[in-house]
């Protein structure tokens, strides 16, 4: 049956409520869980004094050897300042520490990734930069989140050039493969081709930023797109832009070929597609401008915790295709549905960094997935429940790794696919078996 708009805003509005409540039930979302047993105190001998002794001594003669010994290899510090977190903005490193929490949880659940919360007290980029580089011999990886723009770029540049270890921002590279996965069968479905259409960002963010730039290098044209800003859209020579934020410099230069000047209004008139990482909603996004875009207009309202129109007002509106970054909606466009995975095949063939041929392959894998189990206007990309499509993009993006000259151990699509499926399928266990046994409490 379907829903009112009464019953669907209450829908919409029931994980917040539901949050205050478990939140403090369980105190955070994640701990420490051994992975070697313990049969008896004789044990101790061997995980710790003397017997640890003699792996120390390994991994100082041989460094590289800490993946083999440790569990190094399969985990990944979560860090941010706490300067651009959801939807709610510069709220500082203690109040994004719930959201790292997360973060961590979908990495072990859907990527069998053990991820390390960070929240550092750094809003300096600098102090930033070298807080991350002094973690390196602790971690298989980094994952940058929730970081400003426009200092979130250099950060993520200099980190990937200065460390030896894969680093990423998911805000960028994770939220703009998930994008570009969604993009694609958006695409198929309305029949319309990615290096035609018309692209509109709606802000000038990370995520907006990085969703550009995979775009292009996916076969987007770059004249066809238009990025938007608070001062309205980007344009080669556009006065007030300067090398303080040299990424959107750059975009500028080699987008909006009409040079379409003004704000919103003006950009959306005639899009094919509209990707909008702005401020919560709804009402951040008018009907109208939706209603002036082209013939079966696809629209991104990935704004977080609101989309910045709800999506039903958007179909009203005229939009064919509409997708939000929530959950409880259809079409969610997220980040968690690439992360855990793109990571996973990353550690797996313990490549030397993530990049975009990797998230390419990762988003082309991902609309190939919903393709085979049933594709349709309210299904772009599979869902979050969906356990098997996570080995499958971590095998897409291990073979990336392989063929792009990027991976330490390089493995098959066999060994990749046995790897990645079995870790995943650990993780999901122990915590089921946790849930079975009482240790993880039902609320």
């Amino acid at each position: 049956m379907k829903m009112n708009r009464e019953d669907l805003l209450e829908k919409a509005l029931k994980p917040a409520r539901d949050a205050m409540i478990l939140h403090p039930f369980y105190r955070g979302k994640i701990q420490m869980a051994l992975k070697c047993p313990v049969r008896s105190v004789d044990d101790f001998a061997i995980w710790y004094t003397p017997g640890v002794a003699e792996p120390c001594k390994a991994i100082h003669a041989d460094p590289s050897l800490a993946d083999l010994y440790t569990n190094r290899g399969n985990t990944i510090a979560v860090v941010s300042d706490g300067t651009r977190v959801l939807g709610l903005g510069d709220i500082g490193p203690a109040a994004a520490l719930p959201v790292m929490e997360g973060k961590a949880l979908l990495f072990k659940y859907l990527g069998g990734v053990d991820a390390v919360p960070i929240c550092l007290d750094a809003s300096d980029p600098d102090r930033f930069i070298d807080c991350v580089k002094m973690l390196e011999p602790s971690f298989g990886g980094i994952n940058l989140e929730d970081i400003a723009q426009p200092k979130c770029f250099r950060i993520l540049k200099t980190l990937r050039e200065e460390m030896n270890i894969p680093v990423w921002h998911d805000d960028q590279q994770g939220t703009a493969a998930v994008n570009l996965a969604g993009l694609f069968n958006a695409l198929d479905i309305v029949g319309k081709d990615i290096g035609s259409v018309r692209i509109v960002m709606y802000g000038s963010g990370a995520a907006n930023i990085a969703t550009a730039r995979l775009l292009l290098a996916a076969g987007a044209e770059s004249g066809n797109l238009i990025l938007i800003d608070s001062r309205g859209a980007l344009y080669a020579g556009r006065a007030d832009l300067d090398d303080s934020n040299p990424e959107k410099l750059r975009l500028a230069q080699i987008t909006n070929a009409d040079r379409v000047t003004g704000g919103p209004g003006d950009a959306f008139r005639g899009a094919d597609v509209v990707f909008s990482y702005t401020k919560p909603g709804p009402d951040v996004i008018k009907p109208e401008w939706i209603t002036s875009m082209a013939r079966d207009a696809i629209l991104f309202a990935c704004a977080n915790p609101v989309p910045e129109i709800w999506p039903w007002e958007a179909k009203d509106a005229g939009a064919r295709i509409v997708a939000t970054g929530r959950s409880d909606f259809p079409n969610q466009v997220n980040n968690s549905l690439g992360f855990p995975a793109i990571f996973r095949g990353t550690l797996d063939v313990r490549a030397r960094t993530i990049t975009d041929g990797m998230c390419i392959a990762a988003a082309r894998e991902l609309a190939e997935c919903a393709r085979e189990t049933g594709l349709s206007e309210e299904r772009l990309i599979p869902t979050m429940d969906e356990s098997w499509v996570y080995p499958r993009v971590a095998v897409a993006v291990g073979l990336a790794a392989v063929s792009e000259g990027v991976a330490r151990s390089p493995l098959d699509r066999e060994q990749l696919l046995k790897k990645a499926a079995g870790t995943i399928h650990a993780a999901q266990e122990m915590t089921k078996s946790l849930m079975r046994e009482g240790f993880i409490p039902l609320p």
